[in-house]
């Protein structure tokens, strides 16, 4: 078995990176959170990241915290819908077919929220003016980001973009 340093994988998926940081930003804007700084990417630990002003509740922390699933994953599954089922439903693909599909996979890999941010969401919880109803929805959304990062060590970050973007593709498919 072959270890790929993480600097690799980023170079590589460095648009996920820049959509992931971006979705951030833009659920920031959505719930009027002041942004500080932000580096869309780099090359370094983080690859990106948003400072902001601490929410004003755990709604709005939760909703900065997966902002990228949402965006990351349903743009990376309409990025490679038709170039998807070219490759895999007609072996017709050309060159930019390919280029497309390493796009959305590499955009849709990086859904996953980081492990900061459970903490921020851990951090909302815990304060007493949030609701019993979104502690228990919080509570398993933070186990699911927690096994996410585990599984990234085992590729499940890049399992997950190529099963979207096999989604988009099957999806895709049945409409015709």
């Amino acid at each position: 078995m072959y270890f790929i340093p993480g600097i690799l994988i980023t170079a590589v998926t460095f648009p996920g990176v820049i959509v992931h940081e971006f979705a951030h930003y833009l659920f920031c804007k959505l719930t009027n959170t002041f942004v500080y700084e932000i580096c869309f990417f780099r090359f370094g630990n983080p690859s990106g990241y948003v400072i902001h002003d601490k929410p004003k509740d755990g709604k709005k922390t939760l909703i900065i915290s997966i902002g990228p699933f949402l965006v990351n994953t349903i743009l990376g599954m309409l990025i490679t819908m038709y170039s998807a089922l070219a490759i895999i439903k007609f072996n017709a693909g050309t060159v930019l077919d390919f280029i497309i599909l390493w796009l959305g996979v590499s955009i849709a890999m990086h859904s996953f929220p980081s492990t900061g941010d459970a903490k921020s969401i851990m951090a909302a919880v815990k304060s007493e003016e949030t609701s019993l109803m979104l502690k228990i929805l919080c509570y398993p959304i933070v186990g699911l980001i927690y096994i996410g990062a585990f599984g990234s060590a085992f590729w499940l970050d890049l399992v997950y973009g190529m099963g979207v973007t096999i989604g988009a593709a099957k999806m895709v498919a049945n409409m015709f």
